[in-house]
């Protein structure tokens, strides 16, 4: 006789109804409305607004920039969420906290203190101009922004995984003559691939959409500095709303397509690594 488990969530049906619902109000609706949207532009239009020279360095500028702030971030909070849970030291509590900074800031109010900093004039811009090394207005400082905003998603994704990872792993791998190198890169490396990927995948999808801490630092200069969000801005302040629609749906697909790539790649790593 199978026992029947028992559930706080109502059944199925109700739960399941409730759950499709809201979804369709806030995701399904929208992009039907957008792809509909698209539907009555024709083809030879569509092709013509999404395949403009402008355009497609809008998109080589988001991809390229997104791309390179969450690898960024892969390093880097790998380390600062390696800092946090190996590493007792006055001020921790105070640095924890701090990284969630970027998510409860204000986008715009990120863009403008990047602005402020990396400018030529700036605080940290005067010390870089001498040197040829230009941020504000830049591609570069799109990406310190991107990075700057999918911190968070990285370090938080990889902590409780390292806190759960024991450090006697690591010294039984030690005791057994495995050095450093090899004990991080086959005891440690393995287990955290899975929230390696997704804290980048976080990362990334959330700096293809970043439109607040990029319009004050990137200058927003066609062919040059202009990501694709800023574009589909420009686009609806020009009352262009075929345009921007397809701007906008072309990022979205790519969004899905690099997300869907991403995630199957986290399933496949974490299949290998229990297989193990």
């Amino acid at each position: 006789m199978s026992i029947r488990r028992h559930s706080v969530i109502p059944g199925f049906g109700l739960a399941s109804g409730v759950a499709v619902t809201y979804l369709s109000l806030l995701v399904l609706i929208p992009f039907t409305a957008l792809f509909l949207r698209v539907g009555n532009m024709g083809w030879g239009p569509f092709m013509e607004a999404v395949l403009s020279p402008r355009v497609i360095a809008s998109y080589k500028l988001s991809l390229g920039a997104s791309l390179a702030g969450a690898l960024l971030n892969v390093v880097f909070g790998l380390v600062v969420a390696w800092v946090l849970v190996r590493y007792p030291f006055p001020g921790r509590r105070f640095l924890d906290a701090i990284i969630d900074l970027p998510l409860a800031l204000p986008t715009a109010v990120a863009g403008v203190t990047l602005t402020t900093l990396y400018s030529p004039t700036g605080w940290l811009g005067r010390f870089l101009e001498p040197y040829g090394v230009h941020v504000a207005f830049t591609p570069l400082g799109i990406v310190i922004a991107l990075t700057f905003i999918g911190l968070p998603f990285v370090v938080r994704t990889v902590q409780p995984v390292l806190t759960d990872l024991e450090g006697e792993v690591e010294e039984a791998a030690a005791c057994l003559g495995a050095g450093r190198w090899y004990t991080f890169t086959r005891v440690v490396l393995p287990t955290l691939t899975p929230a390696l990927l997704t804290g980048f995948a976080l990362a990334f999808a959330r700096a293809l959409g970043e439109y607040g801490s990029v319009v004050f630092i990137s200058g927003n200069m066609p062919m040059k500095t202009e990501i694709a969000p800023l574009l589909i801005m420009t686009k609806l302040e020009q009352y262009d709303y075929q345009g921007a629609a397809a701007i906008a749906l072309v990022m979205l697909l790519m969004s899905f397509m690099l997300l869907l790539g991403i995630n199957l790649l986290q399933w496949w790593s974490g299949k290998r690594y229990a297989s193990k």
